[in-house]
């Protein structure tokens, strides 16, 4: 980044399942937010973008971020970049997110998940700063992740989805899962509604003794493992309800993962482990910082576009 990034003025809007929230801010300092419930795409991208019009007359932003829930389109250059892809949230199917929001302001925009804008944004100044290697998992009503290699989010046919890896089970264990795409994938056997299913009672009302937490630390250690063997991440960084809601999980998680390992990856033992699997530090303002630093990222490019067009 350019050694002016900190003074930008940027727009990011976390679009949620639930609610979406729109920060006007420069670096870690948000200057202004707005919350409306996300609802129709429509009224809900009607609603932000009044909002960014105000801004755009009262700060005069230089960019705009979105990270949005998904699965979502992100390849740019085709007709679909983003828009939604096939999402169980009613009515969002197809919606063109960012088309709507980008309108409103004149300078560059991107979109990614909000997962990988909560990984972004741990990276910048959370439980993974300094780090350029790195996968942030938030565990709750499903199972996303966000990885970040070599400093930048990762991002190819489309954002990772590894939050659907197939995964060994224990022993004995014939739970069928509730994915409606593959029944027991990680977030069919580690999300909050998989915990529901199997203990007949939400993740909240459980006993940190209860044998269902076994099951589920089980899942998302062998998940973490495959993380660590494939993309070589400098942390594992867990967040969400589950995962930052029950921290009995993440002290069940940590030894399960060196047992796993055997030995094989160097640095990685019980003396080294609670450095390298940790909890999110960024709590609510993770998704919404991250938009923010994917507003920097679309300044970034469109500067060196800019820059190499000229040369």
């Amino acid at each position: 980044m350019t050694n002016d990034a900190t003074d930008r003025l940027l727009v990011g809007v976390e679009l949620g399942g639930t609610k979406t929230i729109a920060v006007v801010g420069r670096g870690r300092e948000i200057l202004d937010r707005a919350v409306v419930p996300t609802t129709t795409p429509r009224a809900t991208l009607d609603a932000v973008a009044t909002r960014l019009k105000l801004w755009d007359e009262t700060f005069r932003p230089q960019g705009l971020g979105i990270a949005s829930f998904g699965p979502v389109a992100l390849r740019a250059g085709t007709p679909d970049h983003g828009h939604m892809l096939d999402t169980p949230k009613p009515g969002w199917a197809g919606a063109d997110v960012l088309g709507p929001l980008a309108a409103v302001l004149p300078g560059p925009a991107a979109i990614h998940t909000d997962v990988t804008g909560a990984a972004l944004a741990e990276g910048r100044w959370g439980a993974a700063a300094g780090l350029s290697d790195f996968v942030y998992i938030t565990v709750g009503t499903g199972v996303g992740m966000g990885i970040v290699s070599g400093g930048r989010p990762v991002s190819g046919r489309m954002h990772p989805e590894a939050g659907h890896l197939r995964v060994r089970r224990l022993p004995g264990d014939d739970f069928a899962g509730v994915c409606p795409f593959h029944g027991d994938c990680l977030e069919g056997l580690a999300s909050g509604p998989a915990i529901a299913a199997r203990a007949g009672k939400g993740a909240e009302h459980l006993a940190p003794d209860d044998p269902a937490w076994a099951f589920v630390a089980d899942a998302l250690a062998e998940g973490i493992v495959m993380l660590m063997l494939t993309v070589s991440a400098q942390a594992i960084v867990i967040g969400g309800g589950v995962g930052l809601g029950q921290p009995q999980v993440l002290a069940m998680i940590r030894p399960r993962i060196v047992a796993l390992l055997g030995g094989y990856l160097p640095g990685v033992d019980a003396g080294s482990i609670d450095r390298i699997v940790v909890p999110a530090a960024l709590g609510g303002d993770a998704g919404p910082l991250g938009a923010l630093l994917l507003a920097e990222m679309a300044v970034e490019q469109s500067s060196g576009v800019a820059s190499s067009k000229r040369q």
